[in-house]
């Protein structure tokens, strides 16, 4: 058994299973292609950060206001339910409410 070969960054020259290498990524022996003009930005000449403060804000605000109605009403409706299951119970396990209910068990 072979071992596998490695895969050069350029030139020509018999590798794989055919015997034919295609190139780098995109270099299949096309023509050139003139005319394309591509621009590059030093990394320490960036600001990573510029506006993030205030697009968090405003993408919270948007995020927030678009799903407060899914949300609030529920959270509200079993709030109250909750309250008032934590009153019952202090009311039925308290003088009065075995005094009312205790006979009922």
């Amino acid at each position: 058994m072979r071992p596998t070969q490695m895969l050069r960054a350029g030139g020509e020259g018999p590798l794989g299973k055919y015997n034919k290498y295609l190139g780098g990524w995109g270099n299949f022996g096309g023509m050139k292609q003139r005319g394309i003009i591509t621009y590059g930005l030093s990394a320490n000449r960036q600001n990573p950060l510029a506006g993030t403060a205030h697009d968090a804000v405003f993408n919270t605000w948007r995020r927030f206001s678009r799903q407060v109605l899914y949300v609030a009403p529920p959270l509200v409706f079993f709030y109250y339910t909750m309250e008032w299951a934590i009153e019952r119970n202090h009311y039925l396990n308290s003088k009065q409410g075995r005094a009312e209910f205790g006979d009922e068990e």
